[in-house]
């Protein structure tokens, strides 16, 4: 086993003129039996058949961090199955930031599904279409996460931010160190139109690519963060949303928004979780 260069911890520190890491340093292929494959170091693909999904996890573990990585999403009938890309930690008491991709029929749109778990409790689903074809080409995807705030990014927009709410008691992931996660697998019991689409496995080996990954992060060692023992301070654990962004926020949830559950008042007739009511 290769371990985690030391170039690209360093890299983490600095916080300006990433490259590109080298997969075969960051990752490991977690399940799927060869259906997850690193190619040359610099692109990643993961499969899913009738047999099995696959998937692959991150070798550090970060606590706070910004992280892009660009995706080419399954192409033509993936209604039925899932790639997800997510941030998690272990325990039932779990941190969680999602990046779900909902597969559908030809010619329809894939739903992007987010959510933010903290201390175990999710439920904080926003959904969206996106304003071009994810299965055509590359595109980037980022969360940034900083003690103020959780942003969803694609390709540099932002399309959600999860404040940090603690000050009117509403968890939020700060002490738990999470590792990056993907897969793709099955799930046409609920993935597309809530289960009517059905998998077409006549259209299998379905595959998903992944490259360009990039993460300005705080990388937790032996329960030591290296932000911490370094002293860095960088920029972005405290970045905020600028005018600009706020902006682009606003024309995206707008106009590419079909979720949120901040407005669905049938599934809170009580009222409105807490955080939803912040501005």
């Amino acid at each position: 086993m290769r371990l985690p260069s030391l170039y690209f911890v360093a890299m983490f520190l600095i916080g300006s003129s990433l490259v590109s890491a080298n997969f075969y340093d960051e990752f490991d292929i977690t399940w799927g039996d060869g259906r997850g494959k690193i190619i040359n170091g610099d692109l990643l693909t993961l499969s899913l058949d009738k047999t099995s999904g696959s998937g692959f996890e991150s070798r550090n573990e970060y606590m706070y961090g910004k992280i892009d990585m660009q995706l080419k999403l399954v192409p033509g009938n993936s209604a039925g199955t899932v790639t997800a890309y997510y941030l998690s930690s272990k325990g039932s008491n779990w941190d969680e930031i999602d990046f779900e991709f909902l597969g559908n029929l030809s010619g329809d749109p894939y739903t992007l599904h987010t959510n933010v778990f903290s201390q175990g409790k999710g439920n904080r689903e926003q959904q969206f279409h996106l304003w071009f074809d994810p299965t055509a080409d590359f595109h980037t995807y980022s969360i940034l996460w900083n003690p103020k705030h959780i942003v969803f990014s694609v390709d540099g927009t932002p399309i959600r931010e999860f404040k940090n709410a603690e000050s009117i008691g509403v968890p939020f992931p700060k002490d738990q160190p999470m590792r990056i996660h993907s897969s793709l697998w099955n799930a046409d019991d609920w993935a597309t139109r809530g289960g009517l689409v059905k998998t077409d496995w006549t259209q299998a080996p379905f595959t998903a690519s992944y490259r360009n990954f990039k993460a300005e992060a705080c990388v937790v060692t032996s329960g030591k963060s290296s932000c911490a023992s370094s002293g860095n301070n960088p920029p972005w654990l405290s970045e905020d949303l600028d005018n600009t962004k706020q902006e682009r926020l606003r024309w995206a949830q707008k106009n590419y928004m079909i979720y949120n559950y901040c407005s669905d008042s049938k599934r809170f007739p009580q009222g409105f979780p807490p955080e939803c009511n912040m501005a």
